[in-house]
C-alpha cells in the first residue's frame, strides 16, 4: 500500500457517532507508574482510545497492529500528531509492565493505562463501551468481554467517529489526515 492509494477519496471510513462525545476526563496509571491525565496528556493531538486486555486471542492485539501499521504509512509529521492509549480491561493480569512490554510490540509510543476495574469500566461507560468484569472459567482460562470500538477524539477534544474490529489498514491510514485536520 503506498500513500497516492489513499488520496482521493472523500470523508472518512469510520462510523459516525450521531452524537459526538467529549474526551472524558481519564486519571489512570501509566506503564511508567505515574498518573496519566487523559485530557492534558492528549490535548491537541488525534487520539485513538481503545478498551482491551493483553491476554486477547484475536480483537486486541489485531487492533493495535492495524493501527500501528496504518501509522507506519503516513508521513512522519501527520504520526507525530496522533497518540494512541490502550485502556487495560483486565488490571488484575495487565499490570504496568506487562501492559508496556505488550504495547511495546506494536509501537513503542502506544500509551498503555491501568486503574482498578471500577474506575476503568465507569470510563468505558462513559463512551458507551460495554466492559463486563473479568471471570475466571472452570478450565482456569480468564474470560474477558469488551467493546471492540476504537474511539477517535480529533485535536478538538471531541470525537465524531469510531472505529469497529475488522477496520482495515487502509482505512484507519486514509481517515487519520483528515481526523488531523478536524475533517470528519
Amino acid at each position: 500500500m503506498h500513500l497516492d492509494d489513499l488520496q482521493g477519496a472523500a470523508g472518512v471510513r469510520g462510523v459516525a457517532l450521531q452524537n459526538p462525545l467529549g474526551k472524558p476526563d481519564i486519571r489512570l496509571t501509566g506503564t511508567d507508574g505515574r498518573s496519566y491525565d487523559f485530557r492534558a496528556a492528549t490535548a491537541g493531538r488525534l487520539t485513538l482510545l481503545f478498551f482491551g486486555y493483553t491476554h486477547c486471542p484475536d480483537i486486541c492485539p489485531t487492533t493495535m497492529a492495524d493501527i500501528a501499521a496504518a501509522l507506519g504509512v503516513l508521513p512522519a509529521a501527520d504520526r507525530a500528531k496522533v497518540s494512541v492509549v490502550f485502556v487495560t480491561s483486565d488490571p488484575q493480569r495487565d499490570t504496568a509492565a506487562v501492559l508496556g512490554a505488550w504495547l511495546a510490540q506494536f509501537d513503542p509510543s502506544f500509551i498503555g493505562l491501568t486503574g482498578s476495574f471500577e474506575l476503568i469500566a465507569g470510563y468505558a461507560d462513559q463512551l458507551g463501551v460495554t466492559l463486563e468484569r473479568p471471570r475466571q472459567q472452570p478450565d482456569g482460562s480468564v474470560t474477558v468481554s469488551h467493546g471492540t470500538q476504537v474511539t477517535a477524539f480529533s485535536p478538538d477534544g471531541i470525537a465524531h467517529v469510531v472505529y469497529l474490529a475488522g477496520t482495515k489498514v487502509v482505512d484507519y491510514a486514509h481517515d487519520i489526515p483528515l481526523l488531523i485536520a478536524g475533517r470528519t
